[in-house]
């Protein structure tokens, strides 16, 4: 599996020929001037919002995706997905955020969406992100979880690998003294298979943000 991460929470995963894209923004989004435009099999929205919720950037040539965008279960091309509702307040307004899991080339994946609170965590969503391999998690604060509320969640799952996002490189240097990761380097794309994550308990992997 290979994941690229475009900012806020917009990322790639990429396994042969699948794709999924997680959170696309819409063409007008003011957090992407220019989107990346590529084609997706499957598109996940964690929330309804310009900055993450427009299938259509991801719409390219033959690639058409299955849209997932709120609670539920789901199979596409042999792969299930769970959406777990949770509440959030983004920009003042309380909106419903989707927490998902999936399982792909063996790894448990819990993207947790943009959360800044996780006592309104369901206890689906708990039970799902207790599950996961790899949790992604939001960090920068404001409309999501500031960097240390972020760890001490993200950690209470127990992953293998912990991948932060909504970041700015403040609140960046904030989560990885927090996780005494000070020294992780931000890497391009992140390929990993299931035996990478043997051995690994609550490590930090920076994605660079493409935007």
């Amino acid at each position: 599996m290979v994941i690229t991460h475009f900012g806020k929470g917009y990322f790639k995963l990429t396994l042969g020929d699948l794709t999924i894209a997680i959170n696309p923004p819409a063409k007008d989004s003011k957090g992407f001037p220019k989107p990346p435009r590529f084609g997706a099999d499957i598109a996940l929205i964690s929330l309804h919002h310009p900055d993450y919720d427009d299938a259509e950037t991801v719409s390219l040539g033959d690639k058409q995706p299955f849209v997932i965008d709120g609670p539920g279960s789901y199979e596409i091309r042999d792969i299930f997905f769970t959406g777990a509702s949770s509440t959030t307040v983004f920009n003042g307004e309380s909106k419903i955020n989707t927490v998902y899991s999936f399982e792909l080339d063996g790894i448990k994946v819990a993207f947790m969406g943009i959360l800044n609170n996780d006592a309104v965590l369901s206890g689906e969503a708990k039970e799902i992100a207790s599950i996961a391999d790899i949790i992604f998690v939001p960090i920068g604060g404001g409309n999501v979880y500031d960097s240390a509320k972020a760890y001490k969640t993200a950690l209470s799952f127990e992953p293998n690998v912990i991948i932060p996002y909504e970041f700015d490189d403040a609140s960046l240097a904030r989560f990885l003294k927090d996780g005494g990761q000070e020294k992780t380097e931000v890497i391009e794309k992140y390929t990993v298979k299931r035996r990478d994550l043997d051995g690994k308990q609550g490590t930090i992997v920076v994605i660079e943000s493409k935007s």
